[in-house]
This record gives structure tokens, C-alpha cells and sequence, in this order.
């Protein structure tokens, strides 16, 4: 791969610095040129005391940082965007070296998620008659190795790798200590009841936020180190689905090349490659998000960007034809599932966006569609809302009914208030920072209620 010209790195630089400038408020094109002019001298005086260009245009810019506020603002959010490509363009055999380092570590705890999905196998307990611990306990299988991947990779001290241990061993303790019963109509002894399956549904959701202080390292407590995570999320996501198909046709071929010569590889395939490989696939994947994160960037943006104005769409009319028709929403399991479900992808959508978004740039029309999408996603939640506390005002109290009370209401402070936010940086009232810190700020509030779910709901509910 040819060498990228440092003449035309150094341009692009100056361009986007320029670009900048003109974006963040009404500076004459003389004033611009002055400024550039400036830097340039800068750039050359430190090119000849021996820097690269690239390293010269960094310092420069943060040397009129002193002088220009606009020049500080624009180091200030991009110095660790331009620190990442000098470590990248000045030390390719030191990256090609960690890039092996990281790949054999990455692998390895793949490895033994696959492996650790096994091992209750030893002590009796098989997939097939013990599908509820399983169901239980299987993000137990692989966050754990997930969280030291990071910790190995970011540093951490001792004294927070022991916290997030901590965290795992009551995770693991309150997914296991509970008498659960299974009470679902019709299921088997086996079978997980109400509570397990909420506290299956729930415990990943807690300890996403064990993994997201392990991805931010030292950063978690700033805004960007949140939203760094939180883009990795949205990466994971898509390599994961990504890699799931296509471990969904190697075991298609698979299947279809044994039937050939009369082996039967089904029972292979569930016990061992499916479960293996849906577990150790969540390293691989996180590997992939931390390897090539310049190539999802570019992919992310373009699904959110596609997705948007069609859920926009479905919810509008969703909207649109219960008004029209005067029905309500008939709230059972299956319906708050798609439901809570459909709130979810929005709000997914609706981070990602955050996240991908140049701070700087002015309101446009993806702008306003992402309002339409959060204003009609906060009306369907009202109506949510609304059937919800009738059926319990008629019903009573169910732990699915409650739980789901819990996440709408959840749902409906953080749609409420992005809305606000929104409306207002729109309307020239505020920054959109604000919209990305509360976003960010509100993470720990969905680990909270999850944690809630997991530790009350069963004692709370007779543990069916």
C-alpha cells in the first residue's frame, strides 16, 4: 500500500482546520487567509527544526490555540484524532507488532468463551435439559472475558480491575441464588419462568456498563469517553449481525455437504458450534471494532442515515392510523416485546447519530428528522405508557407488566428531554454538546434499572 503523500496530508489538514474556522461562526475570508498564513509560517518554521509535517501542523495549531479561541477550540476536539495518525503514520512497524499482540490476546479469549460455554457441561448440566441456567447466565459467559480484554489492552490499574471483578461476582450471584420457578404457562420443569427471563433479559444491560468503564479506561467520567463507547457499541453490533451471517451460510453449506455422504451434523452443530461460536464471536467482533474502526465509521453513519427516515416514517403513520381509527393498543407479552423493542432501535438510532455527528456542523435536514423520528417515538411511548397502567389498573401487578412500566418510563424521561434539547439547538438556543452529554450522562440510568430488575423483581414477584 503506497505511502500517503505528506504534502497532501498536511493540505488536508489545513483544509479541514480552515473548514472549521469558517463553520464555527461569520469570519471574513481575508481574516481566514491571514490566519492561514500565519500557520503556514508556523508549519515550515517547525518542518525545518526537524518535526514531520504532520507533527509541525499539530504543534502549530495549538501554538495559535494561545491566540485565537477558535484555534484552541478546534485543537481541543480534534488533537486526539490528529495524535492517533502521527502514532499511525511514524510507527508502522511498532502498530504492525501491536496489531498481531492484539489479535493473538483477542483470539485467545474468544477461545475461551467458546470454552467457558462448555464447562457447566462437566459438572452436569447440559443445554438441552438445563436450558434456564443457561439462559441465565449466558452473558456471564463472555462479558467477563469481554471486560479484561479491555482492562489488558487500556491498563487498568489493580484497584479497578478489582471493582469490575466485583461486579461480575454479583452479577453472578444474584443470576444463581434465587429459587426461581417456573410458572410460564404451558413450559416445562426446565423451563425459565417470568423472573428468570426478565433477569436474563436484564443482566447484560447491567453490565454493559462494567464494560463500558473498562473500554473508557481513565475516561469514563468525560463526555467523550462515554460516547466513545458508545460507538463502539454500535460497531460491535454491526460486525457481530455481520459475522452471524455468515456463520449462518458456513453452517448452511456445512450441513448440506455432511447430508451428502449420510452424516447427520445436527447434533454437532447445536451443542457445540452454534453456542461456541455465538460466544466467541463477541471477542472476535470487539477485535474487528478496535482493528479497523475506520472502516465501520464510514459504515455506521450510512445505515443510521438510511434507517432513520424509514422508522421516522413507521412511526408517523403508526401515529397517524390510531388517531384515524380510534383503537387502542392492545398490550400483551408479544406486543410490549415488539413494542419496547421498536423504542429501543430508535433510541439506537438516535445515539448513533449523536456520536457520528460533527459537533460543529450547523442544524440540516437530517437534523429535523431526527426530531420527527424522537417527537413521534415519545408519542408512541405515551400511548405505550397509557395502556400499560390500564392493564394494571385492571389486571394487576405482573413482573413482565412492571418491568416494562419501568423501561417506558425510562424510555420517556430520555426521549423528552433529547427532544427539548434538540428543538433547542435547532432553534439557535443551545449547543448540540448539551444534546451528547445528556445522552451520555443517561447511561447509567438503564444499568440502574436492569440492576433493579435483576436484584428485586424475583424476591419481589415469588420468583416466578
Amino acid at each position: 500500500m503506497p505511502t500517503p503523500d505528506p504534502a497532501a496530508r498536511l493540505e488536508e489538514q489545513i483544509d479541514r482546520w480552515r473548514s472549521f474556522l469558517r463553520r464555527r461562526r461569520a469570519i471574513h475570508a481575508t481574516d481566514v487567509a491571514e490566519l492561514e498564513d500565519h500557520l503556514r509560517e508556523q508549519v515550515a518554521a517547525l518542518t525545518d527544526g526537524g518535526l514531520d509535517a504532520e507533527e509541525a501542523f499539530l504543534v502549530a495549531v495549538k501554538r495559535m490555540g494561545a491566540m485565537d479561541d477558535l484555534s484552541r477550540e478546534f485543537a481541543l476536539e480534534h488533537s486526539d484524532r490528529l495524535w492517533k495518525q502521527l502514532v499511525v503514520s511514524s510507527g508502522d512497524g511498532a502498530e504492525a507488532a501491536g496489531a498481531r499482540k492484539d489479535a493473538i490476546v483477542a483470539f485467545g479469549l474468544a477461545a475461551a468463551a467458546a470454552v467457558a460455554i462448555k464447562v457447566p457441561a462437566l459438572f452436569g448440566l447440559q443445554m438441552e435439559r438445563d436450558a434456564a441456567f443457561y439462559v441465565r447466565n449466558a452473558s456471564l459467559f463472555v462479558l467477563p472475558l469481554l471486560t479484561g480484554y479491555f482492562a489488558w489492552k487500556r491498563g487498568l490499574d489493580a484497584r479497578t480491575i478489582g471493582w469490575l471483578a466485583a461486579a461480575f461476582v454479583a452479577a453472578a450471584v444474584f443470576a444463581n441464588v434465587y429459587p426461581f420457578q417456573a410458572q410460564v404457562p404451558g413450559s416445562g420443569a426446565n423451563d425459565p419462568g417470568y423472573t428468570e427471563l426478565l433477569t436474563a433479559l436484564h443482566l447484560p444491560i447491567a453490565l454493559l456498563l462494567v464494560v463500558g468503564i473498562a473500554y473508557a479506561g481513565g475516561r469514563w467520567r468525560d463526555v467523550a469517553g462515554r460516547m466513545d463507547f458508545i460507538r463502539f457499541s454500535g460497531e460491535l453490533f454491526i460486525y457481530y449481525v455481520l459475522i452471524a451471517l455468515g456463520g449462518g451460510v458456513l453452517t448452511g453449506l456445512m450441513a448440506m455437504t455432511f447430508q451428502s455422504i449420510g452424516v447427520d451434523v445436527e447434533a454437532f452443530f447445536q451443542s457445540w458450534l452454534l453456542p461456541c461460536g455465538a460466544a466467541g464471536a463477541v471477542l472476535v467482533a470487539s477485535w474487528l471494532v478496535e482493528a479497523k474502526q475506520s472502516v465501520i465509521e464510514n459504515m455506521a453513519p450510512v445505515l443510521t442515515r438510511l434507517f432513520t427516515p424509514l422508522f421516522a416514517a413507521v412511526l408517523v403513520t403508526f401515529l397517524a392510523t390510531l388517531v384515524f381509527t380510534g383503537r387502542g393498543v392492545q398490550i400483551e407479552r408479544n406486543v410490549l416485546i415488539a413494542f419496547d423493542l421498536l423504542l429501543v432501535v430508535v433510541l439506537g438510532l438516535l445515539l448513533y447519530s449523536v456520536s457520528a455527528r460533527e459537533p460543529g456542523a450547523p442544524p440540516g435536514l437530517f437534523d429535523w428528522m431526527q426530531v420527527v423520528l424522537v417527537v413521534s417515538a415519545l408519542l408512541a411511548d405515551a400511548v405505550a405508557l397509557w395502556a400499560i397502567a390500564a392493564r394494571i389498573s385492571e389486571f394487576g401487578f405482573t413482573p413482565n407488566r412492571v418491568a416494562a412500566l419501568g423501561e417506558n418510563v425510562v424510555l420517556l424521561v430520555n426521549l423528552a428531554w433529547s427532544a427539548v434539547l434538540y428543538l433547542r439547538f435547532l432553534g439557535g438556543r443551545g449547543a448540540f454538546a448539551r444534546l451528547e452529554k445528556w445522552q451520555t450522562d443517561y447511561l447509567p440510568v438503564y444499568a440502574a434499572w436492569a440492576a433493579v430488575v435483576v436484584i428485586v423483581f424475583p424476591p419481589a414477584f415469588g420468583y416466578v
